[in-house]
């Protein structure tokens, strides 16, 4: 495309006046914005029965955009021919349909309240240089960012090195290009994690809902545009519940069906996709929110989604009311500058750099790790707000809850995705470019990422994860998400557990659990007070007796590695489902019920990435001997093997010693009665 020129989106929370601080060309050269006074951050105080009504046309301000978008794309020859084309034909149409709309804003509020003052002032438009992105540190005193420090370079040095809009910019010509991409490599560490108080709720409760494999997407936004078709103007992921669409009711949601592990938890999670600008036709190629509104390429199915709930460093944290709505970014960042952009970039393995404005490339074998940490105080009182933003806050950076608002649990979401490093020299032809769809004239920068959550937990559940985080524990029905272990997991407790498994079942298979109830080596005359499928609250589960739930346990109740005084052949059966990262690795050691991958095969690598003939001679040896029908005689001449079997073993190899000794002292009998003779 020769030309680019772009309108811009309304509402998104920005409190910087962006236009006088980014004059640019005013819009009369290639890559132009058309950038609108923020309508949203305006109505803060819209009255409830005149909300829906006013969530409708902030909704239309977005449709009257999209279309002056379009417009000008149409006519981009004509703008570079005429600089007065776009005022007169594009930019003056706008304000008077806005000046309208504006007006139809302030009379719905007037019937229930006061009428709103100035509203009209916000109708006029203008055009600024769409290649220079919001000023670095823009807004950025009010805003409450999670992570700061992870601006990296300046965005707005997409025309230097000559990468400019016509360079590469994406399947649909506005965005994103080269400079839009950093070297994490060249990122250095800027992760800072507040002190923890005494006071401090320092447990995670996570839930697993899924990657969108069954492809879920709409463009519409029940948050910011309730009853508006392509509210979003952009296509997002859903995952957990399945019911989420422009006129879900709070009631429909709730009967909705979920794709997250535990049914308990039917909430809403959803962000924009990302593409790969290959010119792959999607299902949206042709329909608005697709690539009638630059949002082009395919979509790229994360390859893992982690969504854990943490605690506040200073407090304990209260439960989140029932249907919660909470909105992290602002979508329209580029033209709105960064005060409420809340997007993290990154690499696996380099996730203590974080990029905001830049999207990684990353080295080969690491992949992109997308993540938003969400506000995590509450009003107390409501749960939207009417620019959907000042109902919650973010948290200061020693963890203190603005006055007024109270801590609760903050959710953190990780997003992975195996996506190849883009080949920048050549605009992304041989390896291409990637980006998060976005709002036409907002360009596909990651500054404009933003993620989407509405709290439909059950209530006892919610009740449990408050109650968890606040006691410091590690629970959730994937409370590792498929991350290594965190720490205190006690990956090293079970290896030296059971060197004598070879000598209990020597020729049984390990589909035979409850063969061997009685072969407790701690103690052979105790068997009928062992537990051989002991409770996760056990002390040998290594979580100190807790709820299930904790490290030891998936959440469910059901343990997640055997008993520490079960033979290491004979896995629960629960076993082979354990999520990743909260296996032990006495269940990774033995987890083959074909046989197929014993550890006398060659050992092999566990699924948390551990060796499993690492762990100790014990693990290996004693899967090997389960897994086949093999004499295990030598193993039994080890020193711990008397002392540590069970009773029926210990007398099976006393018995053969005591008929010998007896025939010993018959013989030295007969010996001495014929010598006497």
């Amino acid at each position: 495309m020769a030309a680019n020129v772009y309108a811009s989106a309304t509402d998104g929370g920005s409190g910087g006046d962006s236009a006088q601080t980014r004059s640019g060309t005013g819009g009369r050269t290639a890559g132009a914005t058309i950038d609108c006074p923020d309508v949203g951050v305006k109505l803060t105080s819209v009255p409830e029965p005149a909300r829906g009504e006013v969530d409708k046309e902030l909704a239309l301000l977005d449709e009257q955009i999209a279309k002056a978008y379009q417009r000008l794309t149409e006519s981009a020859q004509q703008v570079q021919r005429d600089p007065g084309f776009a005022d007169s034909a594009v930019v003056n149409p706008l304000k008077e349909k806005r000046a309208a709309t504006l007006e139809r804003i302030a009379i719905a509020i007037d019937r229930v309240g006061d009428r709103p003052e100035g509203l009209d002032a916000l109708a006029a438009c203008t055009l600024q240089d769409g290649n220079q992105a919001p000023a670095q540190g823009e807004g950025q005193a009010a805003a409450a960012s999670p992570q700061p420090g992870q601006e990296q370079g300046q965005a707005g040095q997409g025309q230097q090195n000559g990468q400019g809009q016509g360079a590469n910019g994406g399947q649909a010509g506005n965005g994103p290009v080269a400079a839009d991409f950093a070297d994490i490599k060249s990122v250095q560490p800027n992760v800072n994690n507040p002190r923890e108080e005494g006071g401090a709720s320092r447990g995670s409760f996570a839930t697993s809902c899924g990657v969108n494999e069954n492809g879920l997407f709409n463009s519409d936004n029940i948050i910011a545009a309730p009853g508006v078709t392509n509210g979003a103007h952009h296509f997002h992921d859903y995952v957990g519940n399945q019911g989420n669409n422009a006129f879900a009711s709070d009631q429909e949601l709730a009967k909705a069906g979920t794709s997250c592990e535990d049914q308990g938890d039917k909430s809403s999670y959803y962000w924009p996709v990302v593409r790969l600008q290959n010119g792959a036709a999607e299902q949206d190629a042709d329909k608005p929110g697709g690539g009638i509104e630059g949002n082009a390429g395919e979509i790229v199915t994360p390859k893992q989604v982690t969504l854990t709930f943490v605690g506040n460093p200073r407090e304990k944290v209260t439960a989140m009311p029932r249907l919660l709505r909470i909105i992290t970014g602002d979508a329209k960042s580029f033209v709105n500058g960064p005060a409420n952009a809340n997007a993290s970039w990154s690499c696996t393995g380099f996730e203590d750099r974080q990029l905001k404005d830049k999207y990684p490339l990353c080295p080969q074998g690491s992949d992109v790790v997308r993540t938003f940490k969400f506000q995590s105080c509450w009003d107390g009182r409501n749960i939207d707000s009417a620019n959907h933003r000042t109902h919650v806050a973010f948290a200061d950076a020693s963890g203190n809850c603005p006055s007024g608002f109270r801590p609760i649990p903050q959710l953190v979401q990780r997003i992975v995705y195996d996506i190849d490093a883009p080949s920048l020299q050549d605009g992304g032809r041989t390896t291409p470019l990637f980006a998060v769809d976005s709002f036409p004239e907002q360009l596909h920068k990651p500054v404009t990422d933003h993620g989407d959550f509405i709290n439909i937990f059950d209530e006892d559940l919610m009740g449990e994860m408050v109650d968890c985080i606040n006691d410091g524990r590690t629970c959730g029905a994937g409370a590792d998400g498929g991350q290594d272990p965190a720490p205190g997991e006690e990956p090293e407790e079970e290896p030296t557990k059971t060197p004598e498994a070879p000598q209990e079942e020597p020729t049984k298979a390990p589909e035979a659990p409850q063969e061997e109830p009685t072969a407790t080596p701690e103690a052979p005359q105790d068997e009928p007070t062992k537990e051989p499928t002991k409770a996760p609250g056990a002390p040998q589960d290594g979580n100190g007796g807790q709820k299930p739930g904790d490290q030891g346990d998936d959440g469910k109740g059901e343990a997640q590695r055997p008993p520490a005084d079960k033979p290491a052949p004979e896995p629960e059966p629960g076993d082979a489902s354990t999520a990743p990262g909260k296996a032990q690795p006495s269940v990774k050691a033995t987890d083959s019920a074909d046989g197929g991958k014993a550890a006398g095969q060659g050992g092999g690598v566990k699924d948390d990435g551990e060796d499993a003939e690492g762990l100790g001679e014990s693990q290996a040896v004693g899967t090997a001997t389960s897994a086949a029908p093999t004499p295990s005689a030598p193993s039994r001449t080890e020193p711990q093997a008397v002392g540590e079997g069970g009773l029926a073993d210990t007398g099976a190899q006393l018995w053969p010693a005591a008929a010998g000794a007896v025939l010993v002292i018959a013989g030295f009998v007969v010996l001495r009665r014929v010598r006497r003779g």
